[in-house]
């Protein structure tokens, strides 16, 4: 591994190609802030992938990919004189600081949770009105029902026991075929909605991640029917002249592969 001497000398190259690109390069000359966000998000989920498939060198790839995009706003900060690379490092040195009072202070602390308690408790003095104020409203559905859950849990709201949320799930899962039953599909919806949001949370308690753990079985239902889909082209048999009972058989291999 590196020495600090020899990481330091890389992001200072950094720095250096992000100055001759930004003046001379057109396309990188164009760039604002609003035109890299998507890039930025699109470059977040490439990580987010990689890490997933544990692909320690695409990880390494995808981490370049963001810490680029990081160094391009604050250099497009730098232009108009409202932050640069050492501000933005700066920041969130002081936010860590700050946040970690049993560090670099004399909190005492037993455990994690004692440290994300105070977490949300240092957030709320810093001026916040809310502790779901963190929470980007932009955030996809599924991620920020766990956010919001771990948000409120850092002050105290919360199940005490694991089975307390299950016996929620159950509820809710009776509440949504009651409405199911009775047809009307605003309601329906609303229910459904419920089932995810206690999903979640009993998800928290059983210490898994919902997106990781969603997004797996994703990637191997794609998997699944890739096999399925390859193995009816051998046959020649487009998939639509297939019956479920001949695709199922095809699905089982999958599933022993």
């Amino acid at each position: 591994m590196n020495n600090r001497d020899n990481q330091l000398q890389a992001f200072n190259r950094l720095l250096d190609i992000m100055d001759d690109l930004r003046e001379k390069c057109p396309w990188d000359k164009k760039q604002t802030l609003e035109s890299l966000r998507h890039l930025t998000i699109e470059e977040t989920y490439e990580l987010g992938d990689a890490i997933l498939d544990n692909d320690l060198q695409e990880i390494k790839k995808e981490l370049g990919d963001l810490l680029l995009h990081i160094v391009f706003y604050a250099k497009i900060g730098s232009e108009t004189n409202d932050f640069d690379i050492a501000d933005v490092a700066n920041s969130i040195c002081d936010k860590l600081i700050d946040r970690h009072p049993h560090i670099y202070g004399d909190v005492v602390v037993a455990n994690e949770e004692e440290v994300k308690q105070n977490w949300e408790k240092l957030k709320l003095r810093e001026g916040k009105k809310s502790v779901l104020e963190g929470v980007p409203k932009s955030l996809p559905a599924l991620v920020k029902a766990s956010r919001i859950q771990d948000k409120v849990k850092g002050v105290g709201f919360d199940w005490e026991e694991s089975h307390q949320v299950w016996d929620k799930v159950q509820e809710e899962l009776h509440e949504l075929q009651e409405e199911v039953k009775m047809g009307d599909q605003d309601k329906i919806e609303a229910e459904f909605g419920d089932v995810l949001f206690s999903m979640i949370n009993y998800a928290r308690f059983l210490k898994v991640n919902p997106e990781d753990a969603l997004e797996r079985t994703n990637k191997k239902f794609i998997k699944r029917f890739m096999y399925l889909e390859s193995k009816a082209g051998e046959l020649g048999k487009p998939l639509a002249d297939m019956t479920l009972a001949e695709m199922d058989v095809f699905w089982e291999e999958a599933k022993r592969l």
